[in-house]
């Protein structure tokens, strides 16, 4: 297993926007999909307008920073060419700069022209799912001294829900994360630019989410700051047996707060004021 450091996790981060995100109490992430067929909001939000509204909202409600992204990945997803990303992302992302100059964005994509027009428009942080694998990402991100996101995935959205086996899930993420960091560190990326995702529900089992849960402290790595996003997903509809969407926010809030509670820097929420109370709370007991 490769070593990982334990250290406690930075608690700012700061992009080549010259913005800073703190971390302490941990920062709740907005999500604003814009595609037509993402699990929860496909649809809801693919125009500026719509999308500036959502944007208000969720930093009403305590949103420190918000992630767009323009390609589903959610399980049986097909992937979009790079014209369709860039014609769903930035029209959207221009939009909420003019209109919340001082949001943190965040991009959520794993292409790397998507990646560079991105960052060009001024997106603090890339969120890619498949951990800077794509051919030039790594490239992208070091150009602009990027913030990213890089996360544990195993497979592909079309197939990843199947049958997926680890030798031990927690050892197994902690090695791929912390060879993602040392890749990037390679690449003149440097791990206080890194935040880390163990990518639950991607090529994971209801076992291993809960594993990997009640693991979070064993997949540190350096002093990365973690990025959990488990918000609305079916693992908790898998747990309570019904699917509901009261029984997937139950799980969604739970998750939360146990994060919180762990030292987790950023959760990913669709429900961002229920969210921060569970954090504060959550930071009000360790506290």
């Amino acid at each position: 297993m490769t070593k990982t450091n334990a250290s406690t996790p930075r608690e700012t981060l700061v992009a080549h926007t010259g913005q800073q995100l703190s971390l302490s109490p941990t920062a709740v992430m907005g999500i604003v999909n814009v595609t037509p067929d993402s699990f929860s909001d496909g649809g809801r939000y693919t125009t500026p307008d719509r999308v500036s509204e959502r944007v208000g909202v969720l930093r009403d409600e305590g949103a420190a920073l918000i992630d767009i992204g323009g390609e589903s990945t959610r399980p049986g997803a097909t992937p979009v060419s790079t014209d369709e990303e860039l014609s769903r992302v930035m029209p959207v992302i221009e939009r909420v700069r003019a209109d919340y100059p001082a949001m943190f964005l965040s991009l959520d994509t794993s292409n790397p022209e998507v990646m560079a027009a991105g960052l060009a428009a001024g997106v603090a942080m890339i969120n890619d799912v498949r951990g800077l694998e794509a051919p030039g990402a790594l490239e992208t991100v070091a150009g602009y001294n990027a913030l990213v996101c890089v996360m544990h995935h195993k497979g592909e959205p079309p197939t990843m829900q199947a049958a997926p086996a680890y030798d031990d899930i927690v050892s197994d993420v902690a090695d791929y994360l912390a060879e993602r960091v040392r890749i990037c560190g390679s690449y003149g990326i440097a791990a206080e630019r890194i935040v880390i995702d163990p990518g639950f529900g991607f090529g994971k089992s209801l076992a291993h989410n809960v594993a990997l849960l009640r693991g979070l402290e064993r997949l540190r790595v350096d002093d990365c700051p973690m990025l959990v996003g488990v918000s609305r997903k079916s693992m908790f509809a898998k747990l309570y047996e019904r699917d509901t969407p009261e029984a997937r926010l139950n799980g969604s809030l739970a998750a939360a707060f146990w994060a919180a509670s762990h030292g987790v820097g950023m959760i990913r929420a669709h429900d961002v004021q229920a969210t921060v109370d569970m954090v504060r709370l959550a930071h009000a007991l360790v506290q």
